[in-house]
């Protein structure tokens, strides 16, 4: 049975779910699945643990196992090499995700595969950004996805604090 639990941060409130052997979701405004169950999980209090440290600036490598579900070869090639490649702090463009993948898929549908990230924050989407800009983001509180990519890319020191 999957448990789940949330945490407030300065880009929204989180949720998290895992299986007890892995996270398998994170997500905002998401509700609990309709199974979850409400004993402790050491590892969900250990993903919200790493998590908070994540939004205080204290870490820089999530260390938890992660599930990313039912994908297609080509969503888990690129999935896997943004888990893998994309470091702390180091933006990468669409283009160069996907040659990394070692794919065929082209930089507009390394797009399509971030915005269907299961795990955002953890398997980093918002270092992905475009060769003129940084690009779209679907995370976030409504309508703020791109003011939450810019304040996830400050905290890693990816981008210049914004003056306003």
């Amino acid at each position: 049975m999957p448990t789940f639990g949330t945490l407030s941060t300065p880009v929204g409130v989180i949720s998290v779910v895992s299986d007890r052997t892995a996270i398998v979701r994170v997500g905002w405004r998401a509700p609990a699945p309709a199974d979850a169950d409400a004993s402790p999980d050491p590892l969900l209090a250990e993903a919200l643990a790493q998590l908070t440290a994540y939004f205080a600036g204290a870490l820089t490598v999530f260390d938890l196992p992660i599930d990313l579900g039912v994908q297609t070869d080509a969503t888990r090639a690129v999935l896997t090499a943004l888990h893998e490649t994309v470091g702390y702090g180091k933006p990468v463009t669409y283009g160069e995700l996907a040659e990394r993948s070692g794919t065929a898929v082209p930089a507009r549908g390394i797009g399509s595969i971030m915005g269907a990230n299961p795990l955002p924050i953890i398997v980093p989407c918002h270092r992905v950004v475009a060769g003129d800009g940084l690009g779209g983001y679907s995370g976030g509180n409504p309508g703020e996805g791109l003011a939450t990519k810019r304040w996830l890319l400050e905290l890693e020191g990816a981008l210049p604090t914004s003056l306003f």
